[in-house]
């Protein structure tokens, strides 16, 4: 069973940027695909961005194109989410998770592994 952690969630400013990583263990990034949600108050967990278990093929939800880069180091057993541009609207606690490669990776009732979420805070 992996285990996640996510680290680097934090206070910023509009348009700051932010390194949000989510270490593993039990089990390396290149076992299951990895993924990072996010869950503001009042609102549904959504899927911000997902990376295959072979790190080629990405996704990214709407709001986080062209803003947001998922990545992964195999060698430190680590997913990133490289957040730019920051707006008020990416205010919420941010998850990743894991599920094996070929389960609904969009739905989050569908992940059984998932890290204690680090908050992200952005002023307008």
């Amino acid at each position: 069973q992996v285990q996640l952690l996510e680290s680097g969630g934090g206070l910023v400013q509009a348009g700051d940027s932010l390194r949000l990583s989510c270490a593993a263990s039990g089990r390396t990034v290149g076992t299951d695909r990895v993924s990072w949600f996010r869950q503001a108050p009042g609102k549904d967990r959504g899927l911000v961005a997902s990376i295959s278990r072979s790190g080629l093929s990405t996704y990214y939800a709407d709001s986080a194109k062209d803003r947001f880069t998922i990545s992964r180091d195999i060698a430190k057993n680590t997913v990133y989410l490289q957040m730019n541009s920051l707006k008020p609207e990416d205010t919420a606690v941010y998850y990743c998770a894991a599920i094996r490669e070929g389960s609904p990776w969009w739905s989050p009732p569908m992940y059984d592994t998932w890290g204690q979420g680090t908050q992200v805070t952005v002023n307008s």
